[in-house]
């Protein structure tokens, strides 16, 4: 049984990205599923000085869910164009304590908003970063106006969306058993 971490990359008790991540998780078959909350992870802000302190355990705890995991599913939550601070300041400490953040792992990477654009931004961002931290990305996938397309009892109901997804998943599964 596959390993799947999922999380939403936003500190918000509703989070859309959440929720998102969670059933994007629920889709990949055999699964064992663990889903994160960021604000279990809590930190000062990370600088310099504060590292010469000490790293946080909890940035060693969120970096031991990583290291446990098979596969990531991130849904990204984008605040004025780029990851949300509480999102930035976990994988701050934690690439002090190994820059192979994502440790080779196969990733899907998803982002939603209410909006037209469905976080595709910080989605484009994190596509072209992950791979410096160690991230293997699968695929991708921005699901614009969450409210419109997406409902707790029923997952995607835009066709196109849902079948995008279902693509993404099969090639997480895929990745997952070349490891």
């Amino acid at each position: 049984m596959s390993k799947i971490l999922a999380f939403g990359a936003s500190s918000s008790s509703k989070s859309i990205n959440k929720r998102l991540a969670t059933y994007a998780a629920s889709l990949v078959s055999g699964g064992d599923v663990t889903v994160l909350d960021l604000n279990d992870f809590e930190m000062p802000i990370y600088s310099e000085d504060r590292q010469k302190e000490g790293i946080p355990e909890l940035a060693h705890a969120f970096k031991k869910q990583i290291v446990e995991a098979d596969a990531i599913i991130i849904s990204l939550a984008e605040h004025n164009g780029t990851y949300t601070v509480a999102f930035k300041n976990i994988l701050d400490w934690v690439s002090v304590i190994d820059q192979n953040v994502w440790m080779e792992r196969p990733m899907v990477l998803l982002s939603t908003s209410p909006g037209g654009r469905g976080g595709a931004r910080i989605l484009e961002i994190a596509k072209d970063s992950y791979n410096y931290l160690g991230g293997k990305v699968s695929g991708a996938l921005a699901v614009p106006n969450f409210f419109d397309n997406f409902s707790d009892d029923n997952g995607l109901s835009h066709e196109e969306l849902k079948k995008s997804l279902d693509d993404l998943i099969s090639t997480l599964e895929e990745d997952i058993a070349k490891i």
